[in-house]
């Protein structure tokens, strides 16, 4: 048998990494990509395949997927969209060119890559693209206006592409993570620097008394109810690997409650829960 393949961004650290070691070790052919060269050298001296793929650089994409395609003889069973980042702030502040940025990173990055590996699955007649969004895809949290913008987006697109993928033996998954231990909040910290004006926003003391507190000091302590990326991997497995995978997977108990509580209650009662973060 044909051993399986499968492309996975961000690769770096965190969900990526844990995904490409995981895959890796149940027998899959694993292109661990990354942002950044020194993170794929890294890699690769680990024993993974690694090169870069930055979703913000339509050259890297094209190139990651030639070279998959050379390495595989121009196929590819699978493919995880993951690599994203967080611009923290209060919706007022954010400034719509800081918007656009992130939304290159987490949303019209993923559709390119997307795009670029339907036309391989097609040819060979299988696939499966999982896109790892959050439970902030569709459900809103304070102060990350623009990844739940990113998210929502996603699930959006990804929906709508599962439909349209019916009538081919492409099946397009979502994966739904709560609170993961990973590096977001230290990696968000330079996009914040440099597009947040906190100190002259009406909201500058609330910035001192929670998201600079998050942010920085607390960078590192874990959420109540965190899971390891292995978590995610566990649900990435059952959607790869099984005959029939669920449209949608949800990791951890946050996502699991929303999700429940988003059927349940009017707006404004799910409102009131959401505020208290």
């Amino acid at each position: 048998m044909t051993q399986r393949s499968v492309l996975i961004t961000g690769c770096s650290s965190g969900i990526g990494l844990d995904a490409a070691r995981g895959l890796q070790a149940r027998g899959w052919r694993v292109f661990a990509t990354c942002r950044q060269e020194a993170d794929c050298a890294r890699l690769r001296e680990t024993g993974l395949e690694s090169f870069r793929l930055d979703y913000e650089d339509p050259d890297s994409i094209a190139a990651a997927v030639e070279e998959t395609r050379a390495r595989t003889g121009d196929r590819l069973d699978a493919l995880f969209n993951n690599g994203a980042y967080a611009l923290p702030a209060a919706v007022e502040d954010l400034p719509t060119d800081g918007l656009r940025a992130i939304f290159e990173a987490n949303f019209f990055g993923w559709h390119e890559l997307t795009r670029r590996v339907i036309p391989v699955m097609r040819a060979q007649g299988h696939g499966r693209i999982v896109q790892c969004s959050s439970v902030l895809g569709f459900s809103a949290i304070k102060w990350r206006g623009a990844y739940v913008a990113t998210k929502y987006a996603l699930e959006g697109l990804t929906d709508t592409l599962r439909l349209e993928m019916r009538d081919t033996p492409i099946a397009v998954i979502l994966i739904e993570p709560g609170p993961v231990t990973s590096r977001i909040r230290v990696n968000s910290q330079p996009h914040f620097e440099r597009w947040i004006d906190w100190e002259n926003s009406p909201r500058a003391d609330q910035y001192r008394a929670s998201l600079l507190k998050r942010l920085y000091r607390d960078a590192g302590t874990p959420d109540r109810f965190e899971l390891p990326p292995s978590a995610v991997t566990r649900k990435l497995v059952h959607a790869l690997e099984s005959p029939h995978p669920r449209p949608r997977y949800y990791v951890t108990t946050p996502t699991y409650l929303v999700g429940t509580l988003r059927r349940l209650l009017p707006t404004r009662a799910l409102d009131r829960v959401l505020a208290r973060g």
